[in-house]
């Protein structure tokens, strides 16, 4: 299959200059795949990096900064190919990394996404925050991982070795099949960045392809390359971002599972209680936003509220019409929303949290 690797790059000439050429020399094994660099409008030396150090690589220049979202858009608008993978500049790939993921999507045509295990660049037998071994949502939208509960991670002892579906994958390192990504709209461009692969993912589960970790594949991840943990701004993305998330899919979701009863009544008991659980959410993010205010994070506090207001102006409203045309659309499953809050739970459990994950605690969807 014809696969193109795009790293998406703004202003991270020192990540190009030290691991893209062995992301090169990888996928120089693997037939029919191309790197591509798609530049975000970089004001530092990237583009004369990849002219001086790289000018066999094909480098697309966009015309400003559009985001994560965006510029993944806009790129893959101008490229022909089976499979994409979105990969970050701060990533440094194992030699064999691409070929299980190319493989897994050639054996496995209800795979929409697929996704290497994610290894600290710093630790390299842990996982990395960003993703870890792929992710799953609590039952209020919280994202963890399998090898990441809030700021816990775990060393890699192999427990995660088997392929798994999971709802998401991490955006660092994602390979997508082109034709369901546009059939898709991509990636939603409101987001701008962060969230938007959760979204994306589970809006692919909600079309009926899984998303499933291949654990043959393993890179590491820097992490923090263009918004450091500590922003304002990263904060009012997720917290703005996930708001929009759960607008998209949850109604949808909860329909799946309302099997026994008529369409019509599904969708509308969906629809409720997906407005239920994000008026639920939006309660814990005004506790968030008080417990910063508290704590003179004003800066914080300020990021909280207008993400509310700015995802209360951007939000697309799913109607019980749309619900109900979507269940009459046929059979499709959800996989890895968590019945439980994960916060208090992971304070409880300490260290135990990742042995307390269990199959059973999951919805049925």
């Amino acid at each position: 299959m014809k696969t193109a690797i795009v790293i998406l790059n703004w202003n991270t000439e020192g990540f190009l200059k030290d691991f893209l050429p062995g992301l090169l020399h990888s996928v120089s094994k693997v037939k029919d795949a191309e790197v591509i660099v798609a530049d975000n409008a970089s004001t530092d030396g990237s583009l004369q990096v990849m002219k001086q150090m790289f000018p066999d690589v094909r480098t697309i220049e966009l015309d400003r900064n559009y985001g994560f979202t965006g510029g993944y858009n806009k790129a893959f608008e101008l490229i022909d190919s089976d499979l994409f993978v979105l990969i970050n500049s701060d990533i440094e790939v194992t030699p064999d990394w691409l070929e299980p993921l190319v493989r897994w999507m050639e054996d496995h045509p209800e795979c929409g996404a697929c996704a290497p295990k994610l290894h600290s660049w710093q630790e390299r037998d842990r996982f990395e925050y960003a993703g870890a071994a792929g992710g799953y949502i609590d039952r209020f939208g919280y994202p963890f991982c399998r090898g990441r509960i809030m700021g816990k991670t775990e060393t890699d002892n192999g427990q995660y070795d088997s392929p798994s579906d999971v709802l998401w994958a991490t955006g660092a390192c994602l390979m997508v099949r082109s034709s369901l990504y546009r059939r898709l709209g991509g990636l939603d461009e409101r987001f701008f960045a962060h969230m938007e692969e959760i979204d994306l993912c589970w809006r692919m589960q909600l079309e009926g392809y899984k998303v499933t970790v291949v654990p043959d594949s393993i890179v590491y991840h820097v992490g923090g390359g263009t918004l450091p943990a500590t922003s304002p701004f990263k904060l009012y993305l997720n917290y703005r971002n996930n708001l929009l998330m759960l607008e998209n899919n949850l109604a949808k979701t909860f329909a799946l599972g309302y099997k026994d009863i008529p369409v019509g009544k599904a969708a509308s008991k969906a629809c409720r209680k997906a407005s239920g659980r994000i008026f639920t959410r939006k309660c814990l993010d005004a506790m968030s936003a008080a417990v910063y205010l508290l704590t003179f994070r004003i800066d914080c506090f300020k990021s909280v509220l207008k993400a509310h207001r700015d995802a209360a102006s951007m939000r697309r409203t799913v109607d019980e019409d749309a619900v109900a045309t979507y269940l009459k659309e046929g059979k499709r499953e959800v996989k890895g929303v968590y019945r439980r809050w994960i916060i208090p739970r992971a304070i409880i459990k300490g260290s135990n949290i990742f042995k307390s994950i269990d199959e059973k605690d999951f919805y049925k969807f």
